[in-house]
């Protein structure tokens, strides 16, 4: 199953330096059967799309938790076992577009296992910055800090291959 795993720039170093993804347990986002229903529709491709997508959109919250990392989103997609990656959306809550696509990994994840990393180019720095800024009160319900936040997913994430980090780095 691939999962994708949000990250920041320095989570993406110590990933680098200790040659896992860690430390257990993580929140991954992966086409569950929440996001298939959510989307009705889509090819695997869409639905793993809209997963990183969700992936990005943690890696945000993530920076918005500590505004002195550098504001670049970052998303680890890995492959890890089918049973490995448990969906964290309590079946009875119904489509909860907060958990949608969340997943749950008991273990961390070898270097080994990742497939790719996908991170903001540097032009986007100035509106993942003000998009953290925003995070808080576009949660609380403020309609112009959701538009500033919403600014953040109009920057699409550059590919990498892993053998790149040292480079990216």
């Amino acid at each position: 199953m691939r999962v994708y795993v949000p990250l920041t720039l320095p989570a993406l170093a110590t990933l680098h330096s200790a040659g896992e993804v860690g430390p257990a347990p993580l929140t991954a986002y992966a086409v569950t059967p929440g996001l298939r229903e959510w989307y009705l529709s889509g090819s695997e491709e869409e639905l793993e799309y809209a997963a990183m997508g969700r992936a990005a959109q943690a890696s945000l919250r993530l920076i918005a938790a500590d505004l002195e990392i550098p504001p670049r989103r970052v998303v680890v997609a890995a492959d890890v076992a089918d049973g490995a990656a448990v969906p964290t959306a309590d079946p009875g809550l119904g489509l909860d577009a907060v958990t949608l696509g969340e997943v749950r990994l008991a273990g961390t994840i070898p270097l080994a296992a990742c497939a790719s990393v996908h991170v903001d180019g540097a032009d986007a720095e100035p509106d993942i910055t003000a998009a953290a800024e925003a995070l808080p009160a576009a949660e609380a319900g403020d309609e112009d800090a959701r538009f500033v936040v919403d600014g953040a997913a109009d920057h699409e994430l550059l590919w990498y291959a892993v053998q790149e980090l040292d480079t990216l780095l």
